[in-house]
């Protein structure tokens, strides 16, 4: 019986259970449900109290019960909306600016719809005309499409909205004085700095007109360098163009190049002359900021408007702070101007130092190398000088040869000489001598014959050449073996640049009383920019393995040496013209004229040399003039001989002793030194193709009475051995 009735109790247990369960959640529901309303009642009684505060500040008047802002007289003249377009009657249309008026209406236009608020600030005019701005909060009561009431409120935010607007300008001028500093950190060049900022400060700030001017501290005087693309018609007006001169007075200008930042409100009725010239403008408020580095003004930045009173203290703190960043923009550039001045100096100089090294490794290369050429060429000279002396019998064509054959000796023989100073500076004159230019010319045409007429025209290439010598061109000063080689690697190149034939012209003329032009001119190819700038170079060519690149530096070397100048004009396809300028001869020049000295006869001479040509050549053509010759192959030898030539009375049976320099074991000056101690009355006479470098450089030779350079002329050679045995007269 127990068991039945549980089991008949357990379903009201369970149902008592589901029971409780509901009214629990039904509880629950309520205070969540209380929670809510309680919470939406104090949301709803903040929101009356903020809008009976912000009622009371803008004239509202608000219901208690339904917080509805009531329109009174004062607010309808402030809150002023067109009624036709929102259903509101009553309300004036004065008050706003017609851009609020606009942005208004669009609200309400919006919120009439959904009756949805809306929040605006909106800027008024106050019936004494003050322009106020409102912030105005309202939630449109809508009835039929109408807008029925507004509940809400203002606010005046004047003083909010003035110190907006004040940050915004001030944040425009650091965006303007930000975008002129990054204008100007691109620039390097004064110029381009400057006028970068006047006419970024014309269209930004904006100015009626702007320039900036640099001071000269000695002349008291600012001088204007950079104008404004719009000022340009007004400084012309007022005569401030570029370049123009402003006197530094004793008004604003005069504090400004002394560091202050100058602001005249109104420059109408200022006496100064500055000033004056800006209102004859129409020009009436003036900023003048001073560009100082380090307490140093070095310019001013001008300023001005038409209207009077028109820079206000923020636009003048701008002024100062911008004249700040371009002065430190100058000096940068001054900066960076003088440092790539100095790094081109500097690269200048490197590259002279380079070429200085190559023309010195040349030099020792010639060293080297002249004693041997100077050798070869010496039975050359002397058997060329020897046939036009004693060969009665040559046809003309055969002088002319010989001639050309001397000439040619000649100038290598000098070519040589100077290949280890193409730039060194002539210390002195006393070897130029009054020429004739217009006989030197038609001279080199014709050595250079084969090159400009017979080889060409072996390939079926002509090549006319001209001259056009001027009558009137004075003497000029000059050594003519210098200036011969010059004129033939100009010619030479002239050819060489014309490969399919042209006009070679030579001309000659005056230029002033001070100086004589001899022109090189072809119509072949011509040089481009860079060739024209490294032409001068020594070892650069365009000839490829044909040139050696020593043409125009020698020519440049030898106008260095005479004095004189080089001038290439020349451009792709329109030939080449080289200019050299000499300077025109005194009538003190000292003219191509010597002394004829005696020979004497029967002489005894000893030659001393390891060169067996060079020995034979001397020798015959010695022997020719009556002589008695002694040959010795080397300084031992020629000890030897002499020695057994000594007599006991410390003389010597030979009259006079001729040595190389350059010999192996026994050299030129050993066998000097031995000659005069045994017997120091016998002449010695060194013959060297170091000779003229010894001569020039003046270095002391004991024992030595002569220095003949290699290849000995034969006029040369006889006048040593009249002046070793003292027989010269005049001529």
């Amino acid at each position: 019986m127990l068991t039945v009735a549980v089991a008949a109790l357990v379903p009201l247990i369970l149902a008592s259970a589901w029971l409780f369960r509901g009214r629990l959640l039904a509880i629950r529901a309520l205070h969540a449900a209380n929670e809510e309303l309680e919470r939406r009642v104090l949301e709803r009684t903040e929101l009356l109290e903020e809008i009976g505060r912000l009622a009371k500040v803008g004239g509202w008047e608000v219901d208690p019960v339904s917080g509805d802002g009531i329109w009174t007289p004062e607010v309808a003249r402030i809150h002023d909306i067109d009624p036709a377009a929102v259903g509101v009657k009553g309300l004036k249309t004065q008050s706003y600016t017609p851009e609020c008026r606009a942005r208004l209406i669009e609200a309400l236009h919006e919120a009439r719809p959904r009756g949805t608020p809306y929040d605006l600030e909106l800027e008024i005019v106050t019936g004494r005309g003050e322009h106020k701005w409102v912030r105005t909060i309202c939630h449109p009561i809508v009835e039929d499409g109408k807008v029925k009431r507004l509940r809400g409120a203002l606010q005046d935010i004047t003083a909010q909205k003035v110190l907006e607007t004040r940050l915004s300008a001030k944040l425009q001028r650091l965006h303007l004085l930000e975008h002129i500093t990054r204008a100007i950190g691109e620039r390097q060049d004064l110029a381009s700095i400057l006028q970068v900022v006047i006419r970024t400060l014309e269209e930004e700030l904006p100015l009626d007109f702007g320039c900036i001017c640099l001071y000269e501290p000695v002349g008291r005087m600012l001088t204007v360098v950079a104008i404004g693309a719009a000022s340009a018609e007004l400084a012309t007006l007022m005569s401030m163009g570029e370049q123009a001169a402003i006197p530094i007075d004793e008004n604003g200008l005069s504090r400004c190049v002394r560091g202050q930042l100058v602001y005249e409100s109104d420059i109408g009725e200022l006496p100064f002359p500055f000033p004056r010239r800006l209102a004859r403008g129409g020009l009436r408020a003036l900023v003048a900021a001073p560009l100082q580095i380090e307490s140093q003004v070095f310019g001013v930045l001008i300023a001005a408007r038409r209207r009077p009173n028109s820079f206000p203290s923020s636009e003048c703190e701008f002024l100062r702070q911008l004249s700040e960043h371009v002065a430190l923009a100058a000096h940068q550039a001054q900066l960076h101007s003088a440092l790539q001045t100095a790094y081109e100096e500097l690269r200048s100089t490197q590259q002279s130092v380079m070429q200085q090294e190559r023309l010195r490794v040349l030099g020792q290369m010639a060293s080297g190398i002249a004693h041997d050429i100077n050798n070869a060429i010496s039975p050359i000279a002397l058997y060329a000088d020897s046939l036009l002396e004693k060969e009665l019998g040559l046809s003309e064509r055969a002088r002319a040869y010989l001639h050309t054959i001397q000439q040619a000796t000649s100038d290598v023989a000098a070519t040589v000489t100077r290949m280890r100073e193409f730039y060194r500076q002539r210390v002195g004159q006393s070897e130029l001598v009054a020429l004739d230019i217009n006989a030197i010319v038609p001279e080199v045409i014709e050595l250079t014959r084969a090159r400009w007429e017979s080889m060409p025209q072996q390939r079926g290439i002509v090549i006319e050449t001209r001259t056009e010598l001027a009558a009137d061109a004075p003497l000029i000063l000059g050594a003519k073996s210098e200036i011969r080689e010059a004129l033939t690697n100009l010619i030479f190149n002239a050819v060489d640049a014309m490969p399919h034939g042209g006009t070679l012209t030579l001309r000659t003329r005056p230029e002033g009383e001070a100086q004589v032009v001899v022109e090189v001119i072809d119509t072949g190819i011509g040089m481009t920019g860079e060739v024209r700038r490294r032409c001068l170079e020594p070892f650069f060519t365009t000839k490829g393995e044909r040139g050696t690149g020593l043409g125009l530096a020698m020519v440049y070397g030898v106008m260095q040496r005479h004095g004189g100048d080089l001038d290439i004009e020349s451009s792709p396809g329109l030939g080449t013209t080289v200019r050299l300028s000499f300077t025109a001869a005194s009538s003190s020049a000292p003219a191509l004229t010597g002394m004829h000295l005696a020979m004497p006869a029967n002489l005894t001479i000893l030659l001393v040399d390891d060169d067996p040509v060079l020995l034979k050549s001397l020798r015959e053509t010695l022997q020719q003039d009556g002589h008695n010759v002694l040959t010795a192959n080397g300084g031992k030898q020629g000890l030897e001989l002499f020695g057994a030539s000594v007599l006991p009375t410390a003389r010597s049976t030979v009259s006079v002793v001729i040595t190389d320099l350059g010999m192996p074991h026994v050299d030129g000056r050993s066998v000097a030194r031995g000659v005069k101690q045994a017997s120091p009355d016998t002449p010695v006479i060194l013959l060297t193709g170091w000779g003229e470098r010894l001569q020039a450089e003046g270095e002391a030779l004991p024992n030595i009475d002569r220095v003949l350079a290699k290849p000995p002329r034969l006029r040369d050679l006889r006048n040593a051995l009249a002046e070793v045995t003292a027989a010269k007269v005049p001529a």
